[in-house]
């Protein structure tokens, strides 16, 4: 285990120190189980009361919901809107046709359109994030491909995992280790998936991971550890 280039070990809230550890991993794809990268990857680096953090790019690749670019057939709508999309400095989100199409597929299409014309109003008085607040989750986590993307994916749009809340108590039930997963960028962090009992609230996480120590380009770093100092 180790820390990503410019990211800090150890961080304190509320007084108290916390490391965050990350495991480098080989490159995940649909041909790995996940339950077998948590007996590759955890089982020997976990302590009690420790929490393991996952990044949902990484379960999603292991449930075959990375999509390979060329296999998505954009309709002509999703090429329309996504010249609309505000671009960010973190990724393509819905700003490109591909990842569009991949949010009509998965929000449907009313309610796409919905949140178009609700973000129209929400310029009108000023407010962002109006959108995502019709669409949801599964279309804000929709991530495209970016220059700093690790190959193969630089190639796929990459999916929100199904159940992630379900598959962090199957791997508590099954190996009695606390586990999140979650979808952070240097921009912010949205918790998944959290098992139940374990003594991080929603709120915590948020706190200790503020900076996302996980790395998921040359790093190779979709898997981490919160340990109480």
């Amino acid at each position: 285990m180790y820390v990503n280039d410019n990211k800090k070990e150890i961080i304190t809230v509320d007084n108290i120190n916390y490391s965050r550890l990350a495991i480098k991993t080989h490159v995940i794809t649909y041909k790995y189980d996940l339950m077998d990268i948590v007996e590759k990857y955890i089982l020997d680096n976990y302590k009690k009361d420790d929490l393991v953090f996952i990044s949902e790019k990484m379960v999603a690749c292991t449930q075959k919901r990375a999509i390979p670019i060329k296999d998505i057939k954009p309709r002509k709508l999703a090429k329309i809107l996504s010249k609309y999309v505000t671009k960010s400095s973190y990724g393509i989100g819905l700003g490109m046709p591909e990842t569009m199409e991949m949010a009509f597929r998965e929000c449907g299409t009313l309610r796409i359109l919905l949140g178009c014309f609700i973000s129209i109003l929400g310029k009108i008085f000023k407010k962002s994030g109006w959108f995502y607040k019709i669409v949801g989750d599964k279309a804000r986590g929709i991530d495209g491909p970016c220059e700093y993307t690790l190959p193969p994916y630089n190639n796929y749009v990459v999916l929100l995992p199904d159940n992630p809340k379900k598959l962090c108590q199957d791997i508590f039930e099954m190996y009695n280790i606390h586990v999140s997963i979650i979808d952070c960028n240097d921009l912010g962090i949205n918790i998944l998936g959290l098992s139940d009992n374990n003594p991080y609230t929603e709120e915590l996480l948020c706190k200790i991971l503020k900076d996302n120590p996980l790395g998921q380009s040359n790093q190779q770093t979709p898997i981490g550890i919160i340990r109480k100092k």
